[in-house]
């Protein structure tokens, strides 16, 4: 069972600490969201799990970390300054602005009016000042995705890797975008996260290239916990491709609004460092790029056997972090009907992305020893660096179970004054709810191969 609104989502996020509205004492901006204390545990799990992926358990990836603050003349010769636009239309009535795939029956969502603007091309990268002169003369963008700071980092990377093709390269970061009309929480907003790989093929190859590459990201998320059932592959229709991509394919998740995309893994053939290289004329480029006069990198590759240079063409799986936060947060939801008649909330994350991994529970609060003792075995289960454990000194040992259902953490393990008599404690399951009492000695043990599971 997943939500049935976004509403159930959302404020799940705000009662038990997953994400807030950013500015929320001043009324709020639209489109930016905090992540409060358990949502940064849970996003953090999920890019250490994609890190995990792409960078650790390959030889042919390397990671990055490049600059937000981006150059004017790389959004030009990429494309973005003339292309990275959506349509706008304003309601004449109510004064609101929409995109134009918002629209049905060309009416205003808001009230209804068909009384719109024709629509016009907007800009949807941010510009922010460079220098102390606000007179426009020196500026930079806020950058819109992260890949172009990985094809102006190719050289760099290359020259100091001992890679040839193929090969990647990763990186999970910031990216801004003034979006007409934020909506659905944090399916789409203004500032967000992401995790990209470019990963550099031999023309020709390509194609079999982002197939492999479709088939290593959907089984990936498969893995994180998203059932089958609700994914599916959307090859995108030509007439609908982006400027750069030969393919593009689209894995697609039932989002609590809809179908909607998760993940692409886009064939960008040569345009990229064909757009950014130095030396265009000495290479047969294949996209249709604009002419660089700026750039002072050759940005091609050699072949080891025949010494010739050539431009690799690019495959990308480009995720959105946000956008798995919430697929992997609806996911996870359920609501279960118990014996009782009572209800309770569960989030059935796999506990490698669970925010708190095991809580432990003194049954007596304030109880000098069984505190004690719990705070002896919480530091002892943290040591593993397996992720966060929490002494939950409450006193309702009912509530503290429900709370920790509802906050997706795999284990509970009560401290209880038979604990002081034999040392045994009492581990409960997040799913299933059985109980069960081991010996303190054998929770360390057992506490790594269930989060490691």
């Amino acid at each position: 069972m997943t939500a049935k609104t976004m509403e159930e989502l959302a404020a799940l996020c705000k009662r038990r600490g997953f994400i807030f509205q950013s500015n929320e004492i001043y009324g709020g901006l639209q489109g930016i969201y905090d992540y409060g204390p358990l949502g940064i545990e849970l996003k953090n799990n999920l890019k250490k799990a994609w890190w995990n992926s792409m960078v650790y358990e390959r030889d042919d990836v390397e990671g990055l970390d490049a600059a937000i603050l981006t150059s004017p003349i790389v959004m030009k010769q990429s494309g973005h300054e003339d292309t990275f636009s959506d349509p706008l239309v304003d309601c004449r009535d109510c004064n609101s602005r929409w995109r134009t795939d918002y629209l049905r029956e060309e009416k205003c969502p808001s009230c209804g009016s068909q009384n719109l603007t024709e629509p016009r091309p907007f800009n949807l990268m941010f510009k922010t000042n460079l220098g102390p002169v606000e007179d426009g003369s020196a500026f930079a963008y806020l950058r819109p995705e992260t890949a172009q700071q990985i094809f102006i980092n190719f050289k760099n990377v290359l020259d100091s890797t001992p890679h040839h093709l193929p090969f990647g390269i990763a990186q999970i970061g910031k990216a801004f975008r003034n979006e007409i009309t934020p909506r659905n929480f944090i399916f789409r907003v203004r500032e967000f996260e992401q995790m990209e790989l470019e990963y550099f093929v031999e023309e020709g190859t390509d194609e079999d290239w982002l197939n492999i590459w479709t088939d290593l990201r959907l089984n990936w998320w498969l893995e994180q916990g998203i059932k089958q059932e609700n994914l599916e592959i959307l090859n995108v229709p030509k007439e609908e491709l982006s400027h750069y991509s030969k393919a593009t394919v689209d894995i697609m998740y039932k989002f609590p609004h809809g179908l909607e995309e998760l993940e692409g893994i886009a064939n960008r053939t040569d345009f990229d460092l064909g757009s950014h290289t130095k030396e265009q004329s000495n290479f047969n480029i294949t996209a249709k790029i604009t002419k660089n006069t700026s750039s002072n990198s050759k940005l091609a590759i050699q072949n080891i056997e025949t010494k010739d240079w050539k431009i690799p063409y690019v495959i990308e799986p480009s995720a959105g972090v946000d956008r798995g936060f919430l697929a992997i947060l609806n996911e996870s939801y359920n609501i279960e009907e118990l014996e009782d008649g009572k209800q309770r909330t569960v989030l059935s994350f796999r506990p490698h992305l669970a925010p708190i991994k095991a809580a432990v529970i003194p049954l007596k609060r304030n109880n000098h020893d069984l505190v004690e003792k719990a705070i002896s075995l919480k530091s002892s289960l943290q040591n593993q660096k397996l992720g966060r454990v929490v002494v939950e000194n409450s006193g309702n040992i009912g509530k503290s179970y429900r709370r920790h259902d509802e906050i997706g953490t795999p284990l509970c393990i009560t401290i209880d004054f038979q604990s002081m008599d034999d040392n045994t404690v009492t581990l409960r399951d997040r799913d299933t709810m059985e109980q069960k009492r081991l010996h303190l000695d054998e929770i360390p043990q057992y506490f790594s191969e269930y989060i490691r599971s």
